[in-house]
């Protein structure tokens, strides 16, 4: 199975460069973020087949909140969001064409063999 991670802080555009793995990995969970103060994100996960490490067929998207407080040293991953409804409402217009964007130079084989309800979250609203 092909996967991806893209993380953007919530207003951004365009992801940053480390994944969620990379930002929320080695820290401790914050049991909820009353207390949290720092820089809020979304964290995208797309799946899909894959031959020879390449994908050839988007067939996944998860997305979810987290929010990082470097000064406590502390984070908060929400539980995965995998509906189609719920996705679109916690991206952005600016990064769900990011994201597709993204998706149809990595492997335009892959989106043209995605379904219609993966390719359906892309739709502008």
């Amino acid at each position: 199975m092909w996967n991806q991670n893209f993380m953007f802080t919530q207003a951004g555009t365009e992801p940053i460069a480390k994944t969620e793995n990379e930002l929320f990995h080695d820290i401790p969970q914050a049991m909820d973020s009353a207390a949290l103060n720092g820089e809020r994100y979304i964290s995208v996960w797309v799946q899909g087949e894959e031959e020879k490490g390449k994908p050839v067929a988007y067939t996944n998207m998860y997305a979810r909140t987290a929010m990082l407080d470097v000064g406590r040293g502390t984070g908060m991953l929400q539980p995965l969001q995998g509906r189609s409804h719920q996705i679109k409402k916690l991206l952005s217009e600016a990064q769900k064409t990011w994201i597709k964007t993204w998706l149809m130079k990595t492997s335009a084989e892959a989106w043209d063999n995605s379904e219609d309800s993966f390719k359906m979250i892309f739709e502008e609203d």
